[in-house]
């Protein structure tokens, strides 16, 4: 069975990335990027944003979420981790004013900071409601590792409405369960949960606008692979997200993921040409979808090219 099991789930991922994506299965203008910590830390300036935004203005980049965090261990978030926060969303606002930009903010939760503290999220609460007074227009969780069916966290976001009124409330996500079983056995070989179950990811789902599938890091050995899993969790996802949400499949814009084979196999060609896929399979136009790509700081000239040539005009 050890044997047999994944050599099954190897086929189903193979087939699943196969077929001609249709025409219309492609960007719709909503898609999202991650930027690093150095737009509010004093690191760029003014002719920094100039250049970004001449790069997205070609784009179909509608949301960006810079690092502003990470909290501290006991949940605060002290105004001097992002002491140019204001002056960035001033020239922000000022080249890009239909783009929308929320702070990332999170935390390893295995040992730095315990969600589960009442305390300690009333600190993280409490550090939302400042930096979103400065001017952002949501906030972006990202908490790792945050295990499937955790009422604490579900809680967190439940508050994090209240606080944040109409303004965007977005989290990344790990990956849904891609089949029967794979949550359990994986967990008992990492020690936590690698994958959320579909009821859980739609618990989350519910209380946010938008959601960002960390379709990345699957370690996959090959492009052919990881295409079909891109598919599957897209085709998951597309499932259990309502049309009125945000639905968003990360996109790796990286390359040093730490095994060689993943840097080979995954990409942002291959993620674009698995979502065009789970669309197509979907049967219908689906215009709050889009790819997420992380990360600004890390993306290449061909990652912007596979971005243009394989997803935003295919």
């Amino acid at each position: 069975m050890l044997l047999v099991l994944p050599g099954v789930a190897a086929a189903i991922l193979t087939i699943q990335f196969t077929g001609t994506p249709a025409p219309w299965a492609k960007a719709t203008g909503n898609d999202a990027l991650w930027l690093g910590h150095a737009w509010v830390d004093g690191r760029k300036d003014a002719a920094d944003v100039k250049d970004l935004a001449a790069r997205l203005r070609k784009t179909g980049v509608k949301d960006v979420y810079v690092h502003a965090g990470p909290f501290d261990g006991d949940g605060a978030l002290p105004a001097a981790k992002y002491p140019e926060a204001k002056n960035f969303l001033k020239w922000w606002h000022a080249e890009l004013p239909k783009v929308r930009v929320s702070a990332w903010l999170g935390q390893k939760v295995d040992g730095v900071l315990d969600l589960d503290d009442p305390a300690a999220r009333q600190r993280v609460l409490d550090g939302v409601s400042q930096i979103v007074a400065l001017g952002f227009d949501g906030v972006h969780y990202n908490f790792e590792p945050v295990g499937s069916g955790d009422g604490d966290f579900l809680d967190l976001l439940t508050r994090t409405r209240a606080i944040v009124g109409d303004r965007l409330v977005s989290t990344s996500t790990p990956q849904i369960e891609p089949f029967p079983l794979t949550r359990p056995a994986v967990r008992a070989v990492i020690g936590h949960d690698k994958y959320w179950s579909p009821d859980y990811f739609r618990e989350v789902v519910a209380r946010t606008d938008q959601v960002a599938i960390m379709t990345y890091d699957s370690f996959l050995p090959s492009e052919l692979l990881y295409g079909g899993y891109v598919v599957r969790q897209a085709t998951l996802a597309l499932e259990l997200v309502p049309p009125e949400k945000t639905l968003l499949i990360g996109a790796p814009a990286y390359h040093d993921h730490g095994v060689a084979w993943s840097d080979a196999a995954e990409s942002v060609k291959t993620a674009a040409e698995g979502a065009r896929l789970a669309l197509t399979s979907h049967g219908k136009p689906r215009e709050r979808f889009g790819l997420a790509l992380y990360v600004d700081f890390a993306a290449t000239a061909e990652d912007w090219a596979e971005y243009e040539r394989f997803w935003s005009h295919p």
